[in-house]
């Protein structure tokens, strides 16, 4: 089995608050793994550890083989991945086309590839029109796509997604779903938080779930599921029957 991803009790603190505690995830390649969890219960911290972008307390990680500990294995993991971040990260001053442009040379991507695959993404995205209007002015449905522009520009082998479908229209959801499921079906994979679990269900593959910084359940999709719903078992695990029962008094 090769793994795209493989952490060993991963912890992260913030102050005496354990965001993520002692987490082992195992992804494999060419799967579509969903990690699902609350709010607030360390998915995106998780994915900053795994992308370089926040050093754990303890634990190690692994992503595409590389040790993401080490400095120079780091960067070559880094290399070959994609990221859309929770927080979108764009540069407000600049066009999509010029973004798209500072990703690729990020990459060290020849210039003709930069032109020629951001003239595919722009028109893919339906950004070709806009491609002269500042990212300031981008609405959020098309800073979600062209996030997801620069997350594909390198041609990754893994994509990490954080919550890429939060407030976007059903017209961009349809593109970024129908772009995933062949970026999976090449053999690439994608690890995605999200908590549209309807999409989820239709994408991923496998699942892992996190509550209060534990993995408590990871699988296939179809164990987790055991000839339910997704969001029944997920709501089971997360231990939301109690919060479920609870009213407003007056309303009664």
């Amino acid at each position: 089995m090769t793994l795209a991803i493989a952490t060993h009790n991963l912890t992260r603190y913030f102050d005496s608050f354990c965001a993520v505690d002692n987490v082992n995830l195992t992804v494999e390649r060419g799967t579509f793994y969903g990690f699902l969890g609350p709010n607030g219960a360390g998915k995106s911290t998780t994915i900053k550890m795994l992308t370089g972008l926040l050093a754990p307390t303890r634990g190690e990680m692994r992503v595409l083989g590389k040790n993401v500990l080490d400095p120079k294995e780091s960067l070559e993991a880094k290399s070959r991945i994609g990221v859309i971040p929770e927080d979108l990260a764009l540069f407000d001053n600049l066009t999509g086309r010029e973004y798209l442009t500072f990703i690729g040379r990020m990459y060290l991507l020849p210039r003709d590839t930069i032109r020629s695959r951001t003239d595919e993404l722009l028109s893919l995205m339906g950004l070709a029109e806009e491609e002269k209007k500042l990212t300031l002015e981008y609405s959020h449905g098309m800073k979600k796509k062209l996030a997801l522009a620069a997350a594909l520009l390198p041609n990754p082998d893994l994509l990490f997604l954080d919550e890429p479908f939060e407030g976007v229209d059903a017209v961009t959801s349809r593109v970024i779903r129908d772009l995933l499921s062949g970026y999976v079906a090449r053999g690439s994979t994608v690890f995605l938080t999200s908590h549209v679990l309807e999409i989820v269900e239709k994408l991923c593959t496998h699942v892992g779930i996190i509550v209060k910084g534990e993995l408590v359940e990871e699988a296939s999709l179809d164990a987790i599921r055991q000839g339910s719903s997704l969001e029944d078992r997920f709501l089971e695990k997360a231990g939301a029957d109690a919060e479920a029962t609870k009213k407003l008094t007056w309303l009664e």
